[in-house]
């Protein structure tokens, strides 16, 4: 599967959102593509907007080490790392300027089948800014072609 043009699959994305004491849910079914580099796997996919603006690019990037890195290519440019029980320091561009953010990482598994391709992400984690945290998300990705 070594080749800039991947597999396209089928993705279920589910985070929900916890902040203070409410909880918000986002369902997507959307297609995307895997591709896979070296050992390293990438799936990338177009987040709907709720707003119906354009759609986001995302790509997910699953290390051998088994850190996780999600870039969100839009007009405000996200970048998040996750490894388990580790937090890692990020900026969130916005139209207004840079936001300094922090992610700590209490949950991360990654399973991968070849035949047929399919695999699923799981990422738990809190998020801070200024040392404050703003939520809690868990993010649940399944794919297969």
């Amino acid at each position: 599967m070594e080749s800039t043009r991947g597999i396209p699959v089928s993705i279920h994305l589910k985070t929900e959102v916890k902040q203070e004491n409410e909880t918000e849910e986002f369902l997507f079914d959307i297609t995307g593509r895997v591709i896979r580099m070296g050992n390293t796997l990438y799936i990338r996919y177009k987040e709907e907007q709720e707003d119906g603006s354009d759609p986001v690019p995302v790509t997910m990037k699953i290390f051998p080490d088994g850190a996780v890195q999600l870039v969100r290519s839009g007009e405000i440019r996200t970048r998040l790392k996750f490894i388990y029980g580790e937090k890692f320091e990020t900026s969130y561009q916005t139209p207004y300027g840079t936001i300094f953010l922090t992610t700590h990482t209490k949950d991360l598994h990654f399973t991968l089948n070849d035949r047929p391709m399919a695999g699923k992400v799981t990422i738990e984690y809190d998020l801070f800014v200024a040392e404050q945290r703003v939520g809690s998300y868990h993010l649940l990705l399944e794919f297969s072609a």
